[in-house]
């Protein structure tokens, strides 16, 4: 449940709750996180009190109502911190809270809504499978009519909060003559679901992802989004451009953390008579990467507020989240170049983080995805400038 006096906040003085927050409590706290693999119940209740949970959605379904570019600016400070953090409700603020705000009927908007806002509902998104992942109209799990209802089978893979969310969207063919997708708002205990994790994960390993199986998971027809069948993979489209911001600025952030402890290891460790920060090679690697930082910094934000002024801008925040991920990861490389042996060896933050990162060029669309739909769209973009 949001605080009462978090309600009552302007933005700037949020923004400057949610900075304090990152510096007192979840930095410090990412070595329990890591000692216990997974984070910590406390510090989930701590992020749904401070309404981390509904800084997307209106103030009329439980939210705080932020813009989008208030909303880059408030992950810009939290993702300084693990992003393991941020996927406890990246998938309730993004992709599953967005697509039901839109295209919800109002009864789903009034049973989800409020409680994803308060942190009480946890969403999970569950478009990919073994054959369609960056190829979404490759799904392979059904849902075929059964009285007034419908029978799901199939499976899912790599799915954020799959194993503990509350409420599952599931993406299926109702259509099987023209592959038409539909979206499925589905109880993650009902008979049928199963969820399996990972032996291991290669980063973001205190919030692993899940697979998900569907054995005839019996659902009522008014478990179908909007209540319309095929419109599926325009739902989808709506929260994953929201959350390709969000994953955009989670670059950004990640990158200023990696930065900031690139540039004090530099200040502090001492070769050759001196702090390595005046060696010439370590503060071209250290400038670059500033310079990076605030050109992505910079192309999130003008992207966020396009989006405010006329609705989702779909190749700009494309070109936001191929540049920022792929930005972040150059600066986690030199972070651990910067570091030397503490950046392999050691309880450091920085090789983890950079494990991290490297999951971002896949999130929601490979980079190479990315590359293709822009050179793709460029004849169009060039004309309309």
């Amino acid at each position: 449940m949001i605080d009462n006096a978090i309600r009552g906040m302007e933005f700037d003085e949020y923004l400057d709750t949610i900075r304090r927050f990152t510096d007192d409590e979840l930095i410090p706290g990412e070595r329990e996180m890591v000692r216990l693999g997974h984070v910590p119940e406390p510090l989930v209740r701590r992020m749904a009190e401070l309404g981390l949970f509904g800084i997307t959605l209106p103030r009329g379904h439980g939210g705080l109502g932020w813009t989008v570019e208030q909303q880059v600016r408030l992950t810009f400070e939290f993702t300084r911190a693990s992003v393991v953090y941020r996927s406890r409700f990246s998938t309730t603020i993004g992709l599953v809270s967005q697509a039901v705000a839109t295209f919800g009927t109002d009864v789903q908007r009034e049973r989800y809504l409020t409680a994803m806002a308060n942190g009480d509902c946890v969403a999970a998104f569950a478009l990919t499978e073994a054959a369609a992942g960056t190829d979404a109209t490759a799904v392979r799990t059904t849902a075929r009519r059964s009285g007034d209802g419908y029978v799901l089978n199939g499976s899912k893979r790599f799915i954020t909060n799959g194993a503990w969310a509350d409420v599952l969207m599931v993406f299926a063919v109702t259509d099987e003559s023209n592959g038409a997708l539909s979206a499925f708002l589905v109880d993650r205990t009902a008979p049928g679901v199963t969820t399996r994790l990972p032996e291991q994960m290669n980063g973001h390993a205190e919030g692993p992802i899940a697979e998900i199986v569907f054995d005839n998971v019996r659902v009522e027809r008014d478990a179908v989004l909007g209540g319309t069948e095929g419109s599926g993979l325009r739902q989808a489209m709506r929260g994953i451009n929201h959350a390709r911001t969000h994953v955009a600025a989670t670059a950004v952030g990640q990158a200023a953390r990696l930065l900031d402890e690139a540039s004090t290891h530099a200040t502090r460790r001492h070769q050759f008579g001196q702090a390595i920060a005046e060696f010439g090679a370590v503060q071209s690697m250290l400038g670059r990467s500033y310079a990076e930082l605030e050109a992505g910094r910079a192309l999130v934000l003008d992207c966020a507020r396009e989006f405010d002024l006329a609705g989702p801008p779909k190749e700009r925040i494309s070109a936001a989240k191929l540049y920022c991920t792929e930005m972040a990861s150059e600066v986690a490389d030199r972070a651990v170049q910067v570091l030397g042996g503490e950046g392999i060896v050691g309880d450091s933050p920085v090789p983890r983080m950079w494990r991290d990162v490297r999951a971002l060029r896949i999130y929601e669309g490979a980079s190479q995805l990315h590359e293709r739909n822009l050179a793709r769209a460029l004849p169009a973009l060039l004309a309309s400038k």
